[in-house]
């Protein structure tokens, strides 16, 4: 089915903050799937500035579900749809916080049920509406008010939850990672996760200004960073095979690093080597694991006289 993406789905006039990613995820999102859709989405920024009673930015049928709890409603509506015979596709979107952590047993019986939605998870990597508390999708030392670098920490102690890999041994049919940074990538990835029959699962990587410590008009320049060291890798996994990566001439993780007040400490008042080097290394690992690396030609020399 072709959508017409001029649809404005996700409409002007929300509370979020400015360049705020997840904002701009939810609009490319309701572009990819068009208006045969209906939403159940989680506790969260999203939910929080996009519908603040009695108003509301979404022009989709959209139902507001707990933060554990939105995999199962998202389970209900589809199967309620499937009763009735009718056609309209079920998205249902919650942050990392409600997919990484709290609602990881709802969606995995979901899924292990084999329900026939798209579940999108809009990463912005910690709680940020409750405070910017550290989740399963934090990445390795990134600085959150539950893991504050000091004297006996350098912030956040464990490396990111690999979730399309838990979804992927679930079974789903197709699971994938985008960014907002990459808005055809992100809704091509939406439309082919909504024609697939049977729980599909995409990953948007959403910068958040606010949590981060960025100005807001970089939104869109940090998850490029992001994917051009090869911290994010975009790729797409069918039936369990992975099918498509997005290749790129990789950038040091402290490009990266340094515009983002969360890892501040890794440069302040000394330069952490040691820890940097550490982040590098996931980078690198996902470069293997992946094979994102673009290798440029080497210049030809200039023969000597």
């Amino acid at each position: 089915m072709v959508v017409d993406k001029t649809l404005e789905l996700f409409d002007c006039g929300h509370r979020a903050c400015g360049g705020c990613g997840p904002a701009l995820a939810a609009r490319l999102i309701l572009k990819a799937a068009g208006p045969n859709t209906i939403v159940s989405s989680a506790t969260g920024c999203l939910e929080v500035f996009s519908t603040p009673y009695p108003e509301t930015v979404w022009k989709v049928p959209w139902i507001h579900s707990l933060f554990e709890n939105q995999a199962a409603v998202g389970s209900g509506i589809e199967a309620a749809l499937k009763k009735q015979g009718r056609k309209e596709k079920v998205v249902i979107i919650g942050g990392d916080g409600a997919t990484f952590d709290i609602g990881m047993l709802c969606i995995s019986g979901a899924f292990e049920r084999g329900h026939d939605f798209t579940y999108i998870c809009l990463d912005n990597e910690a709680y940020m509406n409750t405070g910017i508390q550290r989740s399963g999708a934090t990445p390795l030392d990134a600085n959150t008010t539950t893991s504050p670098p000091g004297k006996c920490s350098m912030g956040n102690s464990r490396p990111k939850k690999d979730m399309p890999a838990i979804l992927a041994a679930h079974g789903a049919p197709y699971v994938a990672v985008t960014s907002l940074a990459y808005p055809n990538d992100l809704m091509q990835k939406v439309e082919r996760a909504i024609g697939v029959k049977g729980p599909s699962y995409v990953q948007v990587h959403s910068p958040c200004a606010t949590g981060w410590g960025f100005e807001g008009d970089r939104t869109m320049a940090v998850g490029k960073l992001a994917v051009e060291t090869g911290l994010v890798v975009l790729f797409e996994q069918t039936d369990g095979t992975v099918t498509r990566v997005k290749k790129v001439v990789r950038k040091p993780v402290e490009e990266y690093l340094k515009v983002q007040k969360r890892f501040a400490h890794l440069f302040k008042p000394a330069k952490k080597e040691a820890e940097i080097a550490r982040i590098q290394a996931i980078a690198d690992a996902n470069a293997a694991k992946y094979g994102i690396d673009i290798k440029l030609k080497k210049p030809a020399e200039t023969p000597q006289a």
